[in-house]
This record gives C-alpha cells, sequence and structure tokens, in this order.
C-alpha cells in the first residue's frame, strides 16, 4: 500500500533562493519540490508539495487531507508563531503530523521561538535546511510504515 502524504508550505516560502539566504540558503521553492517528489518516488510514497501565503487556505489544506493523506509535513513559515486557526486544523487531523522549518527557530528572533503548533505534531525538524525536508519525507515513511503493521 502506497501512503499519501502531503507537504504544505506557509507564506514567502515560493520565494525560497531569492530571500535571505543566509538563513534559508540557494535552493529555489522548485527545485525543492523536485527534490523531494524524487525522495517520495524512490520510497514508494505518493507526495503533494504545496504553498500557500493565505491562512485560510492552509486550513483548508489540512482539514481537506483528513480524508486524502495518511500525514502531513508542514513548514507553516511565519504562521507557526501566530495562528492559532492552523494548529487546531492540526489537532483535528488526528494522523501524523512533521512541523517542519529550514532555520533553527529556536536560534532566531525572541517572537520566532514560540511555536503555537509544537504540541499538536508528533515530531518536529529545525535548522537543517532544505536537507530537513528529505528527513522529514524519510521520517514521515518510517512512522506511517511502524503504523501499518
Amino acid at each position: 500500500m502506497t501512503n499519501k502524504i502531503i507537504i504544505i508550505n506557509g507564506p514567502n516560502l515560493n520565494l525560497l533562493g531569492e530571500r535571505e539566504q543566509s538563513q534559508y540558503g540557494s535552493i529555489t521553492f522548485e527545485k525543492l519540490k523536485k527534490n523531494c517528489l524524487s525522495k517520495a518516488k524512490e520510497l514508494d510514497v505518493e507526495l503533494e508539495f504545496t504553498q500557500s501565503n493565505i491562512e485560510g487556505e492552509i486550513v483548508n489544506l489540512i482539514q481537506d487531507a483528513r480524508k486524502k493523506f495518511d500525514g502531513i509535513i508542514i513548514n507553516a513559515a511565519g504562521f507557526t508563531h501566530t495562528s492559532v486557526a492552523i494548529r487546531d486544523a492540526l489537532n483535528i487531523f488526528k494522523k501524523p503530523v512533521i512541523e517542519l522549518h529550514i532555520s533553527n527557530i529556536y536560534k532566531r528572533e525572541e517572537f520566532r521561538q514560540k511555536s503555537l503548533i509544537s504540541d499538536v505534531v508528533n515530531g518536529g525538524i529545525f535548522g537543517l535546511g532544505d536537507e530537513g525536508y528529505i528527513l522529514a519525507i524519510i521520517s514521515m515513511h518510517k512512522m506511517l510504515k511502524n503504523e501499518n503493521r
């Protein structure tokens, strides 16, 4: 059985490669997407890779994922620190969720060090750059495999 995972990216991640390369590296959003789809194919995982700058759209993606996907990997970006709505939607999901950040939010500005979603996810990957996405896919694959035993 092929597991289905969705990666949800929040605001401004569509500008990877253009913005704050000291924090986010030089990889573009399209290259990151390609890398993730390649890793998913290698693991025989069906992957959808999305991005939105709009909080309500992200909530809708999470709600819709309940019936379509076995797990969520989310980089909520700036919404990590502000969105109770995204937190509540993740809490309703009731399947594995991994929180992901390219930068280490705990080594950044004080307002970025508080995640509103960390307490409703299974785990998190922080500060490992774009490689964090690959590690999240591998981790989610293992979590789902162990669930199906």
